[in-house]
């Protein structure tokens, strides 16, 4: 039997949160392992923001971040902020820019963020386990028990940074959620989030050809709307704004859209129709919105003249521009979302140190909590914020 490897603190998950909890914890003279079961640390850092990691936004505030409990962010964030996390950047001379909205992105890789946390790790005298599988872990009198392949990690405190299922050929899955459970602490649902949404075969049928073509658009559900880019796919919709209201979304709820927001359709129409009485329909919205989009539209409109179309067949398809309603079939699923929504409840641990309320020296840092934050780097500094506030706790 090998003799059991003991610390201070030990860390399952070597992504966002696990490294910069474990960082901290290092930094402050506690002795730390990190448990990852992949062979590289950080490998959803290292495929980030199109391979340049948008590391956080410089507009963070609480309200880009969705949980049963909105306040339970708020600690956290104000504690280790966006501007904090820009002046470590900084001091490993990573250059970054803003790309739009406040989104931050490395000049270079992603693989310098992931490269500065192992560097934090390293000199702070932080033990990575990597390609090492986690069977069991248990609670005792002094600690955790974590038993792996690779023989026993003990640790005084435990912290569970394992993320969400969403990417599973990243290696994530539900692994936290279940140790949570283990130890008696609720979760709430979760479920894909920041993915694309898909059609039913009806819809599908009539626009497959619209698969690749993208239009600025106000995307609206359940009282909440994003305006951004919106990209129409072989499966449905996707593109910034779709993704940002799928964490909105719900089976069977339907969404609208404005793919001409700024523009009276109508008005522009009714325009039109005085002004060139013998120019096609297709024709008159090509001027607003991308031909093959004009032409889907147009096939239904009623008319193919502008001439012989009635204000209310104008006024129906004006609709379909300015405030089109569909019902989604569905998602990708965690195929293809950037994140988990929900997780471990918030009403079971600390706001300020994130321990858990009923199991002392329990940890949960970053995704595998239900908080989730809005596209555009808000997610990165969540892993930043919680990782901070439960490495100067451990």
């Amino acid at each position: 039997m090998k003799k059991p490897l003991t610390y201070d603190v030990v860390v399952l998950g070597g992504g966002a949160a696990g490294l910069m909890c474990a960082g901290i914890a290092g930094g402050r003279g506690r002795s730390v392992a990190v448990i990852e079961q992949a062979r590289r640390p950080a490998e959803k850092i290292c495929i980030s923001g199109g391979g340049r990691c948008n590391f956080t936004n410089l507009h963070t505030t609480p309200a880009n971040f969705l949980s049963r409990n909105p306040h339970f962010c708020k600690s956290a964030l104000s504690g280790y902020t966006q501007h904090d996390f820009i002046a470590l950047v900084e001091k490993h001379r990573i250059a970054w820019h803003e790309k739009t909205r406040g989104q931050l992105f490395c000049d270079d890789s992603s693989q310098q963020i992931v490269d500065m946390l192992l560097d934090e790790c390293a000199a702070a005298g932080v033990t990575l386990h990597l390609g090492t599988k986690i069977s069991s872990v248990v609670k005792g009198e002094g600690g955790f028990s974590v038993v792996t392949d690779r023989g026993e990690i003990r640790g005084r405190s435990l912290v569970v940074a394992t993320g969400g299922p969403s990417i599973p050929k990243m290696g994530s899955s539900g692994f936290g959620y279940k140790l949570a459970e283990q130890f008696g602490l609720k979760i709430v649902p979760p479920r894909a989030a920041l993915v694309p949404l898909t059609f039913d075969e009806a819809l599908l049928a009539r626009s497959r050809d619209l698969a690749g073509v993208s239009v600025e658009a106000v995307v609206s559900c359940n009282g909440t709307q994003f305006d951004e880019a919106m990209l129409f796919t072989h499966r449905g919709l996707s593109g910034p704004a779709i993704l940002q209201i799928s964490s909105y979304w719900r089976e069977g709820d339907d969404i609208q859209i404005d793919m001409a927001p700024g523009t009276d359709v109508l008005a522009a129409l009714k325009e039109m129709r005085r002004d060139h009485p013998r120019q096609e329909l297709a024709t008159a919205l090509a001027r607003l919105l991308p031909g093959r989009l004009a032409q889907m539209i147009a096939a239904g409109g009623g008319a193919s003249r502008m001439a012989d179309m009635s204000d209310r067949q104008l006024q129906a398809v004006a609709t379909q521009v300015n405030a089109w309603r569909v019902t989604p079939r569905g998602t990708e699923g965690y195929r293809t979302a950037e994140v988990t929504l929900g997780g471990v409840d918030t009403a079971e641990l600390s706001s300020k140190t994130f321990e858990a309320r009923s199991v002392p020296g329990l940890f949960f840092v970053g995704e595998v909590i239900d908080v989730t934050g809005h596209l555009g780097g808000f997610n990165f500094q969540w892993a930043w914020s919680s990782g901070f506030a439960a490495g100067q706790n451990v």
